[in-house]
């Protein structure tokens, strides 16, 4: 088990001793993963991931829903004979690095698209107001969570039209959540910071990085986002259009 906090910490990693899970910094993940990815896949996909002989992995859906390498590594692993692609005899180390690497290019091309912060608000709504609240109160059953007069409220004053969309497709600043159960049935709990096959860690309540071996323990991950990650499965090009125009009513 791994314990560290505060200067602790920062004693540890000048010592060497800080743990590997806790000195990848993902720059050199991305840098490491850059090269993997350009020596085994670039000719495909292009050296940047946005497509050549085999399709662009920056617009995948499946790049875009990964967490991790968890649905990346898979196809990596096994490859798409159908589609031509071999496996790749990786470890789940590479597969991270690469994983690390397609995250950031679609980073790099979200901030390329240069979308005017003041995006004309006539551009995006499209969408039926109505039909859009029907949604939010009825298949979508956004009102388990959120309250037109509670936390939505005025939404549509605190945000820009295209950040507006923005938020409410892809939400962020909320951390995934583990609770931990030990072998002696005590349980620790805390914001997730990494787990793999191998090991879980989290930062509990007073700042305390703490990890176990996974075949050790018990672990129960919550993710305040999990229900808006399931509807991008969902929508249709029309609910996202009618969301948004009710949302904009909010004011």
């Amino acid at each position: 088990m791994c314990t560290l906090r505060g200067g602790a910490a920062v004693v540890s990693f000048l010592l060497g001793t800080f743990p590997a899970l806790c000195q990848k910094p993902k720059s050199e993940a991305v840098e490491r993963g850059r090269k993997l990815f350009q020596s085994a896949c670039g000719f495909c996909h292009g050296n940047d991931a946005t497509g050549s002989r085999g399709p662009d992995l920056i617009r995948s859906a499946l790049v875009n829903h990964d967490k991790d390498g968890n649905l990346i590594g898979p196809v990596v692993k096994n490859g798409r004979v159908e589609k031509d692609m071999p496996a790749f005899a990786y470890n789940n180390s590479q597969i991270s690095d690469l994983a690390a690497f397609l995250h950031d290019q679609t980073q790099v091309a979200l901030h390329s698209a240069s979308v005017p912060r003041d995006y004309p608000l006539e551009k995006l709504l499209t969408g039926d107001a109505s039909a859009g609240k029907a949604y939010f109160f009825g298949a979508g059953h956004c009102d388990t969570c959120h309250s037109p007069t509670g936390d939505l409220a005025g939404i549509a004053k605190k945000y820009t039209p295209i950040n507006l969309e923005a938020r409410f497709l892809y939400p962020g600043g909320t951390r995934r959540m583990v609770t931990v159960t030990l072998p002696s049935g005590q349980q620790v709990s805390g914001t997730l910071a990494q787990m793999d096959e191998f090991n879980v860690a989290l930062r509990d309540g007073t700042g305390w990085y703490r990890s176990w071996p996974r075949d050790r323990v018990k672990v129960e991950v919550r993710d305040p986002m999990e229900k808006h990650l399931d509807l991008l499965h969902q929508y249709t090009d029309a609910n996202v259009h009618d969301i948004f125009a009710y949302l904009e009513t909010l004011k």
